[in-house]
């Protein structure tokens, strides 16, 4: 396995060098990301998220008197690889923390290795709650659960009259969850579920579900999932000519690269985001206090854009931010890098980071945190759920293909 970077702090050498002491000494923070396969168009904007993070920390001085040092390794979107890499990090690389992997199959693979040891991880993009509910002690959600994904999907088609729904998603722990999530929350908002496709990882070829699908006509399709599979069942849903008159996915629709790859046909897509760069911009007057509820979000933004200019800025970056600001908003509170003190300290937090709200129960399931619903409108991703915070409309029905220019 390459450990392909290490943000660390330079160190000035003089003639009569003498060893630091550990005060001295940098704290180093693990974590394996990934850098190729699946989840690869999410690992280095969660990255970089993480890199940012390390970096303002260290302006200001650093925590309990000293610098941090990130340490990463690419899993390669293998749990299997994932786990071997931070039990590494731990016994052999000596890290003093760690932050999570990208993803829930990649959580779930690394979080006994973490439990193992009794060193908490901050799981900045594992929203499954099922990873949560099996007696784990030192894993912490930083985003809302999967299962609240498509809900602001299901009300806003509620409110409008909508009756029937289809979802189709991948086998997999994330899109299970949100797939879950979705049907529960319909029910419930009284839309008949018409179809419930389930497709293995790795499929390619969607017209047989899909088919299926334009044969149910349902009012909303709700597809969890990733980026590659959602970019090809919204081309997919073109090719055939099916026609929702509400259509989201995730995860990846809220990566610039999904407008980018398929230009106008993502137009009115809805996608579920955690966190959104236009958050920064909204004003008073009726709107969520962004100052009070994302502290230090306009300041983050802006500190992004000019270290990594041109790189993708989607909710994966804010949550690994986030995720890191807890863990250090941890190391202050214990003033310790004891493992039990840092889970206790974490447990008591109700703070508010650039990402957003921060609440955990005792089982380490995010309680505060809330998703937003986004539509792809003339090239831009806007905000049109929750009420209380969204600034645009959503554009609806969604019209025919055939009727788009």
């Amino acid at each position: 396995m390459r450990t392909f970077i290490v943000a660390a702090v330079s160190v000035a050498v003089s003639v009569n060098w003498v060893a630091p002491s550990p005060a001295q000494q940098p704290i180093r923070v693990g974590a394996s990301l990934s850098q190729t396969g699946t989840y690869a168009p999410f690992g280095p904007v969660q990255l970089r998220g993480y890199q940012l993070c390390i970096k303002h920390t260290n302006d200001k001085g650093g925590v309990l008197g000293r610098k941090l040092e990130l340490v990463v390794e690419d899993d390669r979107s293998q749990g299997a690889t994932a786990a071997r890499i931070y039990d590494k990090l731990i016994t052999q690389d000596k890290v003093d923390a760690v932050l999570g992997p990208y993803g829930s199959p990649m959580l779930e693979a690394v979080a006994d290795v973490a439990e193992k040891h009794r060193m908490p991880m901050m799981a900045a993009t594992g929203a499954t709650s099922s990873i949560f509910k099996k007696g784990r002690k030192f894993v912490f959600m930083v985003l809302s659960p999967a299962e609240t994904y498509f809900d602001g999907l299901i009300d806003m088609a509620a409110k409008r009259g909508l009756k029937t729904l289809a979802v189709v998603y991948e086998d997999t722990l994330f899109p299970g969850a949100s797939a879950r999530g979705a049907l529960d929350l319909a029910k419930k908002k009284g839309l008949h579920v018409l179809l419930a496709e389930v497709y293995p990882k790795g499929s390619t070829d969607f017209s047989p579900i899909l088919d299926r699908v334009r044969a149910a006509n349902p009012d909303v399709l709700v597809v969890p999932t990733y980026f590659d599979d959602a970019v090809t069942v919204t081309r997919k849903l073109k090719e055939l000519n099916v026609n929702p008159r509400m259509f989201g996915a995730s995860a990846g629709v809220d990566l610039p690269k999904f407008y980018e790859v398929l230009g106008r046909t993502a137009e009115f897509v809805y996608g579920a985001s955690q966190w959104e760069p236009e958050l920064v911009t909204l004003r008073a007057g009726g709107l969520i206090p962004v100052a009070r509820q994302y502290p230090g979000a306009r300041e983050f933004v802006e500190s992004y854009r000019q270290a990594f200019p041109g790189a993708d800025l989607s909710y994966h970056s804010a949550s690994g931010y986030g995720g890191c600001q807890i863990l250090v908003e941890a190391m202050k509170r214990a003033g310790s890098l004891a493992g039990e003190k840092l889970r206790e300290a974490i447990l008591k937090m109700d703070l508010h980071t650039v990402f957003g709200a921060f609440k955990v129960d005792q089982d380490g399931l995010q309680i505060a945190h809330k998703t937003l619903m986004f539509q792809w409108q003339d090239g831009k991703k806007v905000i049109v759920w929750p009420d209380e915070i969204a600034p645009g409309k959503p554009r609806f029905p969604t019209p025919p293909w055939s009727q788009r220019p």
